[in-house]
């Protein structure tokens, strides 16, 4: 039976053989690159032992919003899935809010995997008291390279099947940079990994522990502009905000006003502690130096210490943690406890 945690459900964990659903809420990019999708579904049958369920948009690219929202309503409904995983993010998911039935999703809570424009989803869920996890696309942590990460398995395996409190910890390595999926070496071989220097804190002098609220920052802003599923502010106080940008690679001014404008309404400050993933700094378009996406990390975290100290100096902040779009990826469960020891520099979540 699903458990509660405390005004939080976290949905019953799927076990080896039950079928799950792979949507496309957000693009349809497994009909543009299936090579790397196929074999992200197969290892979610060999590696975590689960039965994949396609549906009718999950291979269509630019599918209407109503017609994504069927598939999520579907997936939902549906006793025998029991697990939901995303494909891939996007930039118009919040498109399909405006179609979804909340009741029938609040009376089938299941665990939702997906991050990047899958915050949408993540929101919306929060919104409804249900547990759900940030990280795993099925195109991305699942269907890349030779294998999937130790690291990523090993949190996607906590957060499927694993109830409790557990550590997350520093990954050993890292990368942002990426095959591109036109290639055949995107399914064969890792790019350049760096070693990993941990993790740097703010007001570490404490312990704090909070229910898990953010996503994606970009995603953030778009629900700070649209004003329709963000809860009223004193619905986050005391939680824990956690934060990762894209491989659009916005620029530190664009974080800084983002997250003032969170603290203009009053929002930025309910939060106890914040979260920070390494923002990724390169892309294709982009394909920057070592010294210039150390420049651009460097950049992003004290645009964000810079907010902190004008509009919310005591909060307890940690920065370069690995649930963002670098690989590998832990998950963050959305609505799930947080609890951050400052003192001990250690950080675990409720799965």
């Amino acid at each position: 039976m699903a458990t509660s945690d405390p005004a939080f459900t976290y949905p019953e964990k799927p076990r080896p053989g039950d079928r799950a659903a792979v949507l496309s809420p957000s693009a349809g990019l497994p009909a543009v690159f299936p090579a790397v999708y196929e074999q992200g579904l197969r290892r979610i049958r060999e590696v975590f032992g689960l039965v994949p369920v396609e549906y009718p948009t999950t291979r269509t690219m630019d599918a209407p919003p109503k017609e994504r929202a069927r598939d999520v309503h579907a997936a939902f409904a549906d006793p025998t899935v029991k697990a939901v995983f995303c494909s891939i993010g996007g930039a118009d998911q919040i498109k399909v809010l405006k179609h979804l039935d909340p009741e029938l999703i609040r009376a089938n809570p299941k665990p939702f995997f997906g991050y990047s424009d899958n915050t949408n989803l993540h929101m919306f869920l929060f919104n409804l008291g249900i547990v759900s996890y940030h990280g795993g696309a099925v195109m991305v942590q699942f269907g890349q390279g030779p294998a999937m990460h130790p690291y990523t398995v090993a949190s996607l395996r906590r957060a499927l099947f694993e109830g409790g409190e557990a550590e997350i910890a520093p990954a050993p390595e890292y990368t942002d940079e990426e095959i591109h999926w036109t290639e055949d070496a995107a399914l064969t071989r890792r790019p350049a990994m760096f070693s990993n220097p941990g993790w740097t804190w703010l007001n570490g002098d404490r312990t704090v522990e909070g229910t898990a609220w953010g996503g994606n920052l970009e995603i953030v802003d778009f629900h700070l502009r649209a004003n329709k599923y963000l809860l009223a502010p004193q619905a986050y106080e005391g939680s824990v905000l956690y934060l990762e940008t894209s491989e659009e690679l916005p620029s530190a001014t664009y974080v800084y006003r983002v997250l003032m404008c969170m603290a203009e309404r009053g929002l930025l400050q309910r939060f106890a502690a914040v979260l920070v993933a390494r923002p990724k700094a390169w892309d294709f378009e982009r394909p920057n130096t070592t010294e210039e996406r150390a420049r651009f990390r460097s950049e992003q975290e004290e645009a964000i210490r810079e907010v902190l100290r004008e509009y919310h100096p005591w909060a307890l902040a940690v920065f370069n943690l690995d649930f963002g779009h670098t690989d590998p990826q832990c998950v963050i469960p959305n609505g799930g406890r947080v609890r951050i020891d400052g003192v001990e520099e250690r950080i675990y979540a409720t799965y």
